[in-house]
């Protein structure tokens, strides 16, 4: 390997590690304040997330459903009794639902109706609910799009 390649691989590794270790340490926490700091200090950025060490099966997770575009599986710090993240399996420039462009519309509504599928799966007969966060001010701490599927009790109004 030529020594500019292998520095540069370097570097990035260092960066997917700390972005790891921020990942990690927000989701470890149950304190809402530690949300915010994580979305604060999230960087939107194409780089890879802990999403895709998910996706390649680098780091396990409780995984619900997948297809050849979609992967869902339990969210680590649940905040319902049934708490699931759906992904895409191919990131295509789509950060944050605010980046997404006409050609990610069939992404988008293969998403929504995954969501469907797996809250039926889960049992969700009486209502569940989608939240895409945004950007920091919503709390987005994973700059891959994603859906967290919430079920298994009541929700409030206004929610956040």
């Amino acid at each position: 390997m030529n020594p500019s390649n292998k520095s540069r691989n370097q570097s990035r590794v260092g960066y997917i590690n700390s972005r790891l270790g921020v990942i990690a340490s927000h989701l470890s926490s149950a304190h809402m304040a530690s949300e915010k700091e994580a979305a604060v200090v999230a960087t939107p950025s194409d780089s890879p997330t802990i999403f895709d060490k998910i996706i390649n099966k680098e780091i396990p997770a409780t995984i619900v459903y997948e297809d050849d575009k979609v992967l869902a599986f339990r969210d680590i710090a649940p905040q319902a009794p049934t708490h699931i993240l759906l992904i895409p399996k191919v990131k295509d420039g789509l950060t944050g639902l605010s980046k997404a462009e006409e050609r990610h519309t069939l992404i988008l509504g293969h998403l929504l109706y995954t969501a469907k599928l797996v809250a039926k799966q889960e049992g969700l007969e009486d209502g569940f609910r989608i939240v895409i966060n945004d950007g920091p001010s919503a709390c987005q701490s994973v700059y891959h799009i994603h859906v967290h599927l919430l079920g298994g009790r009541q929700m409030n109004w206004p929610p956040g």
